[in-house]
């Protein structure tokens, strides 16, 4: 049974977190270690409750004042690769090991700043904090998803951070995701007498040359640059060496800016891809299409009274953020959120996976800073 201490420095915290193995589904022990940390803490501190949802574990202030900041973190990591337990390098200065930077930092941090301030009389906010499991893997079994279905009132609040590593800069709002699956049909032949078969792979050229020569759009919002992309992301064909292939495929990611509805997204797609007018599942010359995935970016929220103030309590330091991440849940109930952590996620997913220390220290109390004025 491990036993953590929330109130320990977070760079403590984030060691200790780090040699709790938590690979997506498998996140029963820390979420444990979690639950019990928190409810010894709701027995010393009254106005603190606790709740739990799966391996997804919340906690949260009951007092009087009149806003609100979710604190929130993913509690899993993607598999090991022989970089569990943390090791520390030569100078002291820079953690490795599973989870360093995506996300066991952010989570440490965020956790250690709602036990100190759960108490402190300089605390200007209620505070919630949102330990959840599943981040790593599909969507249908993403912890925040499934308090967002079944216990959304764990996920109110004025502004809500998410951990995600950021260097210690505040990235605003994310882009949305629409991935389409393109088919090419055909008819098999014998590549000797290919004028009896149709060759599929043919027939989805257009698409591949539609999205070789898109140009992408970058749209500034509340002074962040969001850099819109259209790519080609797997591509299969082929039977045999001397086979006509009878079908062929290519997934097409569109990431597209927070200014974009889902099914603005698909209408600009489908144009960009010459496919406009046609209707799903339909085969035209040779090419029909299916939605693989699709989820909708979050605006920035700047304009936000809280978020102003973390983007002062971090220096200005402020940019928008390119990839999907769960703050697009929040936005969902009017929650603008951001992203707010240590690390370069750069790292994220590496073998060589490590955090700076010096990034842990300066976001903590940034944080701090910013949930006391």
């Amino acid at each position: 049974m491990t036993t953590i201490d929330p109130r320990v420095d977070p760079v403590t915290l984030t060691k200790l977190l780090m040699d709790i193995p938590s690979e997506s589904q498998s996140e029963a022990a820390i979420a444990d270690a979690l639950e019990r940390a928190l409810r010894a803490l709701a027995a010393a501190v009254p106005a603190v409750s606790v709740f739990r949802l799966g391996n997804t574990v919340c906690a949260r202030t009951n007092g009087n004042v009149d806003k609100r900041i979710v604190l929130a973190g993913h509690i899993d990591t993607v598999p090991a690769a022989n970089n569990i337990p943390h090791r520390m390098s030569g100078d002291g200065k820079i953690i490795h090991g599973l989870g360093a930077v995506d996300m066991k930092s952010g989570l440490a941090v965020y956790l250690n700043a709602f036990a100190e301030l759960a108490r402190d009389p300089r605390r200007t906010t209620e505070l919630t904090f949102v330990g959840y499991e599943a981040e790593e893997i599909g969507d249908e079994y993403n912890g925040l998803r499934h308090l967002l279905e079944r216990a959304p009132e764990w996920l109110e609040g004025d502004l809500a951070l998410l951990g995600e590593p950021s260097g210690g800069i505040v990235e605003a709002g994310c882009q949305g995701t629409l991935r389409l699956r393109v088919d090419g049909h055909g008819t098999r032949a014998h590549s000797a007498r290919s004028w009896l078969g149709e060759n599929a792979a043919h027939n989805l050229a257009p698409v591949l040359t539609a999205v070789a020569s898109y140009s992408p759009r970058s749209v500034t919002i509340d002074g962040c640059e969001y850099r819109e992309g259209l790519n080609v992301v797997h591509l299969e064909a082929g039977v045999a060496t001397n086979t006509i292939p009878d079908a062929a495929f290519a997934l097409v990611n569109f990431r597209f800016a927070p200014d974009r509805s889902e099914a603005e997204a698909l209408e600009h797609a489908l144009e960009a891809l010459g496919l406009a007018g046609q209707e799903l599942g339909e085969i035209k010359n040779g090419v029909s299409y299916v939605v693989d995935d699709s989820a909708p970016g979050a605006l920035p929220g700047l304009g936000q009274p809280g978020a102003q103030a973390l983007v002062e309590a971090v220096g200005g330091k402020v940019r928008a953020k390119f990839g999907w991440t769960d703050v697009a849940r929040f936005n969902t109930l009017g929650v603008p959120a951001v992203n707010f952590g240590p690390g370069d996620p750069g790292f994220a997913h590496r073998p060589d996976e490590q955090v700076p220390v010096a990034d842990i220290v300066e976001v903590s109390r940034a944080l701090k800073e910013f949930l006391t004025s």
